[in-house]
């Protein structure tokens, strides 16, 4: 039997399935999305337990630079993060992504579908330079 997954990786899944193809988000960004802010470790370390588990797009995910910085495990590795943003559309050279180019930035809307409280969508998101 499958163990249900905790309310944080579930804020993790519907923030990262919010992310339109030929767009990345960077950890960071899914930690504040989610309502934690500056827990962007802990959104990498649960995206890489979901593993191929369920249908989500884990690979518009990078680090705040641009950067493919996944270091491989049972489902995955940089190679294959790569090939699946080129096939989103995205240029990837040396592992690397423009970020000014394919930085996706939630609308006040899809926060508030993600069960962001007005508040915090004004005064925690629009504060961040994402």
């Amino acid at each position: 039997m499958k163990q249900s997954k905790s309310p944080f990786t579930k804020k993790v899944i519907d923030a990262v399935q919010v992310i339109p193809t030929g767009k990345v988000a960077s950890y960071g960004q899914i930690a504040l999305y989610i309502g934690f802010p500056r827990v962007a470790r802990q959104v990498g370390w649960t995206l890489r337990q979901i593993g191929a588990e369920i249908n989500l797009p884990w690979w518009k995910v990078v680090n705040k630079k641009g950067a493919i910085s996944i270091n491989g495990n049972l489902h995955a590795d940089r190679d294959l993060q790569k090939k699946l943003l080129q096939a989103d559309g995205i240029d990837v050279e040396d592992f690397q992504v423009d970020m000014e180019k394919y930085r996706f930035v939630a609308s006040p809307q899809q926060l508030k579908d993600l069960q962001l409280s007005e508040d915090y969508i004004q005064s925690t998101v629009t504060k961040f330079s994402i």
